[in-house]
């Protein structure tokens, strides 16, 4: 028989919670055994255990990594101001993370939780779940064998719902700064503003966030970043201008035609091949692209809400087995944190900021009165 990987769960009952699925997916990954489970709500804690079919339950889940001495940890909580302490409180015990996204509030924790898993070796998987989608090597292959032509552009959006501008940038623009790393690699400058009833942030402005996030401020963000190979991409968010998250997503604009892409395991793509990147004044179509390629059938059915932590699970058993890093590793992790970061920086000096950025701390701790 294979050996079992014991996996513990870490939530948090009000406070985040289990995220979106991070618990309950190890129950669908073969070879893995979900052992005990950790939340400090005793109510919470009760129904997880029930969840998650185990009996050995903890109220302290450093008491629970130290008796149980699991090969993986799942860090369900949505809420920031928990992720830096279960991150290393992992890592120093030698213990591989699965956790949910955002990563942790700032640079200063990412940088300190890099050096703690680099440290004892520890692989981190964090849950962009739509860069284990089939369908995005689909994509990467239109660009990389120039059916796209020269690339130029791509064009990322929040929600844009009631959290639109800061807090839409941190809690899913965190997916959209991802897959802008993802497609066109590590940006090296940023210019933002960020702005409050139509007006530049101040300090005033700044107000501690929902969900752990922190110093936050703005409901409306606009940032630009440049990369390599003079391929430039934005991100914007306005508050309650959404409907229905129409706009979430990805666009990708070269100089023979376009795709767009939404979010999540099988999400919906399409391609123009057409420089003007507008069917009604080229008269071209847009082909759905799929993991079979441009124009085809979907042939994968979708089998569960897990299907993308399932794919992000099983890659980070890999990336153990094979000492690598996952597809979705701490550094991009890192990365979308300090895209978040560098939007308020480049808003506070009032200008252009190069990245990775000098500051680690969270710029909205550095306004001066």
């Amino acid at each position: 028989m294979a050996k079992k990987h014991r996996i513990a769960v870490i939530g948090h009952t009000g406070r985040g919670n289990y995220g979106h699925g991070i618990d309950t997916v190890w129950r669908h990954v073969p070879d893995c055994e979900i052992v005990a489970v950790a939340d400090a709500d005793a109510s919470g804690r009760a129904k997880a255990a029930k969840r998650l079919a185990v009996t050995k339950t903890y109220a302290d889940y450093k008491k629970m990594l130290d008796e149980v001495k699991p090969a993986i940890v799942s860090i369900c909580p949505r809420w920031l101001d928990q992720h830096r302490d279960m991150v290393l409180a992992a890592a120093r015990r030698g213990i591989h993370v699965y956790m949910e996204k955002p990563f942790c509030r700032d640079l200063t924790e990412a940088d300190e939780l890099v050096a703690a898993c680099e440290k004892k070796d520890v692989k981190l998987a964090i849950a962009f779940q739509t860069r284990y989608s089939p369908i995005l090597p689909v994509v990467r292959s239109l660009i990389e064998e120039g059916r796209l032509g020269t690339l130029l552009e791509l064009r990322g959006r929040g929600k844009e719902d009631r959290r639109g501008g800061g807090e839409d940038l941190w809690v899913l623009g965190t997916h959209i700064m991802n897959l802008i790393q993802f497609f066109g690699g590590e940006p090296n400058w940023c210019f933002a503003n960020v702005l409050a009833d139509n007006k530049p942030i101040t300090k005033k402005h700044i107000k501690s966030g929902p969900e752990g996030i922190g110093p936050l401020a703005g409901d409306s963000v606009n940032a630009m970043y440049g990369h390599d190979d003079g391929v430039t991409s934005y991100f914007g968010s306005h508050r309650n201008t959404g409907e229905r998250a129409s706009r979430f997503g990805l666009t990708i604009l070269g100089s023979k035609g376009a795709i767009e892409l939404t979010t999540g395991y099988i999400p919906r793509a399409h391609f123009l091949a057409d420089s003007h990147w507008s069917s009604s004044r080229s008269g071209k179509q847009w082909l759905p692209i799929t993991s079979a390629g441009v124009g085809k059938k979907e042939p994968l059915a979708r089998k569960t809400n897990h299907d993308g932590n399932i794919a992000a699970c099983r890659d980070l058993l890999a990336a153990i087995e094979e000492d690598r890093q996952p597809e979705a590793s701490i550094y991009e992790a890192r990365t979308t944190v300090e895209m978040i970061a560098a939007v308020f920086e480049s808003h506070r000096v009032g200008g252009p900021v190069t990245m990775p950025l000098k500051t680690r701390k969270n710029p909205l701790t550095l306004y001066k009165p």
